[in-house]
């Protein structure tokens, strides 16, 4: 074996055990020492491999975003909410520890990581936008209202919704009953946003 291959196995098998750490106890319960003595890896290695805990835990976030939206986007889910909602779920239930790295780099992050984790994020968010763009396609805007107004409203409202989940509401709730709620709102909150909440209006 190549020693280019060996490195990367070795990094590989690093990652993989940092998933399942960070995947079952988040981010400050982890600890490097635990990685370690859990799966026979010393430190030294992981310090040739990474810098130290926060970029073993932000290459577990790229890892876990970049999986997540590869699903998705082989799903050719288009503008069929209903099928995305599906897919989301079954992604996560099949991959728990994603899911948890997932919903926390989301809507709970470290705070000294967030601008890096929303880098990691783009592609994801990029392709969460693209389905949206879809739907408006195929629909007629209320006169006054772009394409764009419609995108710009959806991110603004998005990244508030994401943000509650993030606040004091939530601080110290089960985190699967938080990845719960998150999910089940989150289906509602699309529906709303593209279909209204009355069937009419109320004239002056």
């Amino acid at each position: 074996m190549k020693r280019e291959e060996k490195s990367e196995l070795t990094r590989e098998r690093i990652l993989q055990a940092a998933i399942e750490e960070f995947g079952t106890n988040g981010y400050d319960a982890s600890a490097l020492n635990t990685i370690c003595s859990k799966n026979g890896i010393s430190k030294g290695l992981i310090y040739y491999n990474f810098v130290d805990k926060d970029d073993l835990y932000l290459a577990c976030v790229s890892r876990c975003f970049s999986k997540v939206t590869e699903f998705l986007e082989a799903q050719d889910v288009q503008d069929d909410l209903e099928k995305y909602m599906t897919m989301r779920f079954q992604y996560f239930s099949e991959h728990p520890h994603h899911s948890r790295i997932f919903f926390e780099a989301m809507l709970q992050p470290p705070q000294a990581l967030r601008e890096k984790i929303r880098e990691l994020r783009k592609n994801f968010d990029s392709f969460n936008r693209g389905i949206y763009q879809v739907a408006l396609s195929k629909m007629k805007m209320r006169e006054g209202v772009t394409e764009k107004d419609a995108v710009d409203y959806f991110e603004i409202l998005h990244e508030m919704f994401n943000g509650y989940f993030g606040s004091p509401a939530y601080a110290g709730k089960d985190f699967e009953n938080l990845v719960t709620d998150h999910e089940k709102w989150l289906s509602k909150m699309l529906n709303f946003m593209l279909y209204g909440l009355v069937e009419g209006r109320i004239d002056k």
